[in-house]
C-alpha cells in the first residue's frame, strides 16, 4: 500500500510537471511587435538640395560667335552658335564658366537696299548651357548698323549711343571676313564691317557683349 502512495504521489508530481511544461508562453514574434531595425540617421530625411546661384539682371555676358553672321547670309530669326568669353561669378563661386555653349538668334538683318538709313543687325542671345543643363536667356540686342559707304557704327546694350568706329577694311569683296575692331564700353569689343555691297558682317571668333535684362538662376554643383 505504501508503494502504491509512493508511486501514486511520483505520477501526480510527473503529470503536474507534464502540464507546466506543456504551457505555451507567446514568442515576441507573435505581440506584433519587433525591435527597431533601423538607426535613427537612417530614419532622418534627406537633406534639401542647396539654392540656387543667382546671376542678377544687368550682368555682363561676353560672347565669342562661332559662326559669321550677316545681312547678307542671315535673316530675322535665324539661330548662332557662340561661346562664354569670360566667366560669370555667382556668390562668390563661378556660375557660368568660360566656354559654355551659347545660343544667339538674329534679331534683325537688313542691307543697306532694303531699309532706310542703311544696314542693321540686331542679335540677341536665347540660352546658355552649363554642366549639361540648358538655361533661357533674357539679354539685350547688339545692333551694328552701317548709313551709307562711308560710316560703319556698333550699338549695344538695347540700342544705346554708337561705342565705336571700325577701323579697317574688307578684304575681298562679299566673302562675309570682317577685319576691323569696335572700341567701346557698351557694345564690349566686335568685329564688324559694311562690304561693298552695304552688308554688315559679324566675323567668327568676334567678341560681343550683351547684358541679363532678366536674373538667371543656376544650379550649383
Amino acid at each position: 500500500m505504501r508503494k502504491q502512495g509512493i508511486i501514486r504521489w511520483l505520477a501526480t508530481v510527473v503529470l503536474l510537471a507534464l502540464c507546466g511544461c506543456g504551457g505555451s508562453t507567446t514568442p515576441p514574434s507573435a505581440t506584433g511587435t519587433s525591435s527597431p531595425t533601423s538607426t535613427p540617421e537612417a530614419q532622418k530625411a534627406p537633406a534639401p538640395p542647396p539654392p540656387p546661384l543667382v546671376v542678377p539682371a544687368e550682368t555682363e555676358l561676353t560672347v565669342t560667335v562661332d559662326q559669321a553672321v550677316s545681312t547678307k547670309n542671315n535673316t530675322s530669326g535665324d539661330a548662332f552658335e557662340a561661346s562664354l568669353a569670360e566667366p560669370v561669378m555667382a556668390d562668390g563661386v563661378t556660375a557660368l564658366p568660360k566656354g559654355s555653349k551659347v545660343t544667339g538668334s538674329v534679331v534683325q538683318a537688313a542691307s543697306a537696299g532694303r531699309v532706310k538709313g542703311g544696314a542693321v543687325l540686331t542679335l540677341t542671345l536665347k540660352s546658355i548651357t552649363v554642366h549639361g543643363q540648358k538655361y533661357t536667356l533674357e539679354t539685350s540686342t547688339y545692333e551694328a548698323s552701317g548709313k551709307g559707304r562711308g560710316t560703319r557704327t556698333a550699338v549695344g546694350g538695347g540700342g544705346g549711343a554708337a561705342v565705336g568706329a571700325i577701323v579697317g577694311a574688307i578684304a575681298g569683296k562679299g566673302k562675309g571676313a570682317a577685319i576691323g575692331a569696335l572700341a567701346g564700353g557698351g557694345a564690349g569689343t566686335a568685329g564688324a564691317a559694311l562690304t561693298g555691297e552695304r552688308d554688315i558682317t559679324i566675323a567668327a571668333e568676334t567678341r560681343v557683349s550683351f547684358k541679363l535684362t532678366q536674373s538667371l538662376s543656376v544650379s550649383r554643383q
